[in-house]
């Protein structure tokens, strides 16, 4: 059968199964996505050190986390499409890092706890550049994921909400809170696969909202690494 002229012919069929305009626009969606994901790291590494230095309190760390939420939930998918998505994006991650500041603190007095937050900061970058790479250069569709994954970070945060409801009455489960950082570690190495598939295959196509995903994975990881970590080094 006569192919049509390439000006006439849709984006899926030019240059073969995702070789042509839609793949090219997915790379440009995952180049702009890893730019300002590099920048908004930056950022929000440079805020972390800000509060660690004028010895921000748990209270400010925890008003930061919950402003930085609520700009998620209502802030970001109504500016996603224009310029000020970007800056809200920035806005949101360097409250993430100045919360991170009393948290860095505390590690970095214990024992070893450079080591510790070091050692944390070096896997998750480590396990994020390797899943990144391995779902770009398969190109896998890891769909499948997404209910296991959407299931497993509602449990997690149930568990969670319980563990501090348990705490308040004076009962600390220790077991359970390891439990708790390393199932948000392992459902986080799945979100990144996910979310870079996504962008790959073309289901993600705003580099704002792939950015903010992307950002809230590995702060999550890194997060938990860093009490699984901590935890570790406490016992030597």
């Amino acid at each position: 059968m006569k192919q049509l002229p390439t000006q006439y012919r849709s984006p899926s069929t030019i240059g073969g199964f995702g070789q042509g305009v839609s793949a090219i626009s997915a790379h440009k969606v995952l180049r702009q996505t890893y730019l300002l994901l590099s920048m908004t790291l930056l950022f929000s590494a440079a805020m972390a050190g800000v509060s660690m230095a004028i010895g921000a309190p748990y209270g400010l760390s925890l008003v930061c986390s919950l402003v930085s939420m609520g700009l998620l939930w209502f802030v970001v998918p109504r500016t996603a499409n224009s310029e000020a998505g970007i800056w809200v994006v920035f806005a949101v991650t360097g409250l993430l890092g100045f919360g991170l500041g009393p948290i860095l603190n505390r590690y970095m007095a214990m024992a070893n706890g450079t080591q510790t937050v070091m050692t944390a900061l070096g896997l998750t970058g480590a396990i994020f550049l390797g899943l990144s790479a391995y779902a770009v250069k398969t190109r896998r569709d890891f769909s499948f994921m997404r209910g296991f994954l959407v299931g497993g970070i509602i449990l997690a945060f149930v568990l969670s909400i319980g563990l501090l409801v348990a705490s308040l009455f004076g009962v600390y489960l220790q077991p359970l809170s390891l439990a708790i950082s390393a199932m948000f570690a392992l459902l986080m190495c799945g979100m990144i696969l996910y979310q870079t598939g996504d962008i790959i295959n073309g289901g993600e196509t705003n580099y704002v909202l792939a950015t903010v995903s992307l950002y809230l994975s590995i702060y999550n990881l890194f997060v938990s690494l860093l009490q699984l970590l901590g935890y570790a080094n406490s016992d030597d």
